[in-house]
């Protein structure tokens, strides 16, 4: 089997961007008041601006579809347009409905001639799922490109009219209407945006590509309960019960299908299940850290850095911090995409030069499932 390249990487992140101050402006008040739980949350993420598909009035600018499509047309021109794709497949956590699939609704929006799609329905490590269905596909020699995207629209799941029938709910109850600190968490964490990559059975003849050496991908859901969740409610010893088992009513007045992370999970297994795999994956490929030129972890939060540091100095792969890039700070945490935008500031950046090697790290808490891709600059 032949080698892949990543010979193109483009983003869309819609509007303007969105500072700390301005986020209730555009997610709302849920029951009319602050959120108390916000200062803390964009204190410990760290995050300082985010782009939204919504206006200040909660109407779409872009839908899911629309933002994917932006991505992937950035990738084309006269040398290669849309009808010389031969895959399309991505990934998203926050398809806007349950059939189609995103991945089709996206191809219709694209418009361009019939080809193969696939999509994958997962968190964040739905893209490079994705990307990896991609590079296997062009690794075999059935087609000679693919391109694989990342999309997320999750602000339309955030806006305040999601909470308020619950907060109401609440009310008759004569209990505090402020809704749970799981679900409260995720509106100061995630914003909208989509990436997407070329991948092709030749490199480049003018400029860099990035080789894809492995991507390599564990689920740890055999030992581990759901952190992440939507669409479901979670009992106390961690089962799920999903949608279907409840009344419509009750989707709003318990508001199943928003975001909702247990952060005492994950703080206790996201980083050690990381290092973990970490520690597998660099003897598998004889990896060292000094002939690592560059480290891309997906953070969901500047909480982690210091402690994924620890864990790594535990186990004795201590990536310096010199080696280290994300972008979280300036352009959210945009779940699935994150990845593909740090990919793509590097590579669309002039930051890298030919025999640098890349490693991209993600981490997905939904039930831990964990992704280490291994590029180097040819």
């Amino acid at each position: 089997m032949g080698e892949v390249f990543v010979n193109r990487l483009s983003k869309f992140l819609p509007n303007d961007p969105v500072s700390n101050d301005d986020i209730e402006l555009y997610l709302g008040m849920v029951d009319g008041r602050p959120s108390r739980a916000r200062l803390k949350i964009l204190g410990n993420n760290k995050i300082t601006s985010r782009y939204y598909a919504i206006d200040k009035e909660g109407k779409s600018t872009h839908t899911n579809a629309q933002l994917a499509a932006k991505a992937i047309e950035g990738l084309l021109d006269a040398d290669f347009t849309k009808s010389d794709i031969q895959l399309l497949t991505g990934g998203t956590m926050s398809p806007e409905q349950l059939l189609p699939s995103h991945t089709a609704m996206v191809h219709g929006e694209l418009g361009c001639p019939p080809i193969e799609i696939s999509s994958i329905s997962s968190s964040c490590a739905s893209g490079f799922q994705a990307m990896k269905y991609a590079w296997l596909s062009v690794k075999h020699g059935d087609i000679n490109n693919a391109v694989a995207f990342a999309s997320e629209k999750v602000s339309t799941w955030l806006r305040h009219d999601k909470f308020d029938a619950e907060a109401e709910k609440l009310k008759e109850l004569e209990a505090n209407p402020m809704i749970a600190f799981e679900k409260d968490f995720m509106r100061w964490m995630l914003s909208d945006g989509a990436g997407a990559a070329l991948l092709q059975n030749e490199p480049n003849k003018n400029g860099n590509s990035l080789r894809i050496d492995f991507i390599d991908i564990k689920s740890y859901a055999n030992e581990l309960p759901s952190c992440m969740y939507s669409g479901a409610i979670r009992s106390p010893d961690g089962s799920l019960t999903g949608f279907p088992e409840f009344t419509p009513e009750e989707w709003g007045h318990k508001s199943i299908f928003s975001f909702k992370q247990d952060t005492r999970l994950l703080g206790v297994n996201i980083v050690p299940k990381g290092g973990q795999f970490m520690k597998e994956v660099f003897d598998k490929h004889h990896l060292t850290v000094d002939k690592l030129t560059w480290y891309l972890p997906h953070l969901s939060s500047e909480f982690f850095r210091d402690i994924i540091l620890k864990e790594q100095e535990k186990i004795g792969l201590r990536v310096p911090p010199e080696k280290w890039f994300t972008n979280l700070v300036r352009v959210g945490n945009v779940g699935s995409v994150s990845p593909f935008l740090m990919l793509e500031e590097m590579f669309n950046g002039g930051k890298l030069k030919k025999g640098d090697t890349l490693l991209v790290m993600i981490p997905e808490s939904a039930r831990f499932t964990y992704i280490y891709a291994h590029f180097t600059v040819v």
